[in-house]
């Protein structure tokens, strides 16, 4: 997972920008499968890749109110550990809720329960899954990983991976995003994809986890993927690094 292009280090280095993924999984047919879609060619950010359902957080993420249908308090406390800048449990229900818009606008998918906002809100996104009848539901994703886009690329993000059941989806929509090709992997499958580095890597976590019967729980460390000191790590969080919020490495 190492950098090799020469040119890496000598761009100007970005800020990382919060964003958020959605990895569902279907278990229905028995082989468990992921949804999977390709990235238009003409985008900047990993063009004709294949990936999950996600985008950057907007500031109008922070607005939503879930109610009783947030996520449970491991994971907004692992989504807290070694937050850079504000600290706070907005900020953590912010990208869960970015992953919950970014699955409808990409896909067409609504991950919520029936029901109106207390408020109206005003991004237009937010509307429109409003305007269906549902509001968003936390409860039911898990903080599966974390990944920094490395130094010198195009666009920088500090992703938060999440992952849902196929269950949790309560409407189908039309769409025309930035995703093409949308389909049901099975691992195996989606591994003959032309898949972006990290993506493989979380796919493989998400095997490992699904064998071991742990997809959804929220106690299991979270693998956090960044680069220090020039090399990539792979560090766990886990119920002790949220007590001094520091990172071990795996």
């Amino acid at each position: 997972m190492t950098d090799a292009r020469p040119d890496a280090t000598s761009r100007k280095v970005l800020r990382p920008r919060d964003a958020a993924t959605l990895i569902i999984v279907d278990t229905a047919s028995g082989e468990p499968r992921v949804l999977l879609g390709r990235r238009r060619g003409d985008l900047a950010f990993m063009p004709g890749r294949y990936v999950f359902p996600g985008g950057r957080v907007d500031p109008s993420d922070r607005l939503i109110a879930v109610e009783a249908d947030d996520l449970a308090p491991g994971n907004i406390e692992r989504l807290m550990v070694d937050m850079k800048g504000n600290r706070s449990p907005a900020r953590a229900r912010a990208l869960a809720l970015a992953a919950v818009r970014e699955t409808f606008e990409e896909a067409g998918l609504l991950i919520g329960v029936q029901g109106a906002p207390a408020s109206r809100p005003k991004a237009e996104a937010w509307q429109r899954f409003f305007s269906h009848g549902y509001r968003p539901a936390l409860a039911k994703l898990t903080f599966f990983a974390r990944a920094i886009t490395p130094p010198g690329r195009p666009r920088r993000y500090d992703t938060r991976f999440f992952c849902v059941a196929a269950e949790a989806i309560v409407h189908r929509v039309a769409t025309d995003g930035e995703l093409s090709d949308l389909e049901w992997h099975s691992i195996e499958q989606a591994r003959t994809l032309d898949l972006p580095n990290i993506t493989r890597v979380v796919l493989e976590d998400l095997g490992e986890r699904i064998a071991a019967g742990a997809l959804h729980k929220s106690d299991v460390p979270v693998p956090f993927y960044h680069r220090r000191n020039r090399n990539f790590h792979r560090d766990l969080i886990d119920h002790e690094a949220l007590a001094g919020t520091r990172l071990y490495t795996a």
